[in-house]
């Protein structure tokens, strides 16, 4: 996986830790991949404006995020509380419902 990573990285290609937080296990790959983002579990983040846990385990993801140079993208953002509760913690973007409808591919 790291030379997959290594070749496509040097076509431009940067990586995504998805579903970030979901199992202990995340914390593993972390430390042995070169990604560029992690992205927060949604079940983690769509609670954040309204139980204080789920916040401060977003808002020590995100620390650990950016002490290592990685930037935070928090998932299912479906309203303005949840939005504002991420960009309160710090986290440098934002994707779900709350931010923009999905839209088909103008081809």
């Amino acid at each position: 996986a790291l030379e997959f990573i290594s070749a496509l990285r040097a076509c431009g290609c940067r990586f995504v830790l998805d579903d970030f937080g979901s199992g202990l296990s995340s914390f593993r790959y972390l430390k042995s991949l070169d990604v560029e983002f992690l992205k927060i579990d949604g079940g983690l983040v769509r609670e954040i404006a309204r139980d204080p846990i789920q916040r401060e385990m977003v808002a020590a993801i995100h620390r650990i995020g950016e002490s290592m140079g990685i930037q935070t993208i928090g998932e299912w953002v479906e309203d303005v509380e949840i939005e504002s509760a991420l960009r309160d913690i710090g986290v440098d973007y934002a994707q779900g419902f709350g931010v923009g409808r999905p839209e088909p591919f103008i081809g």
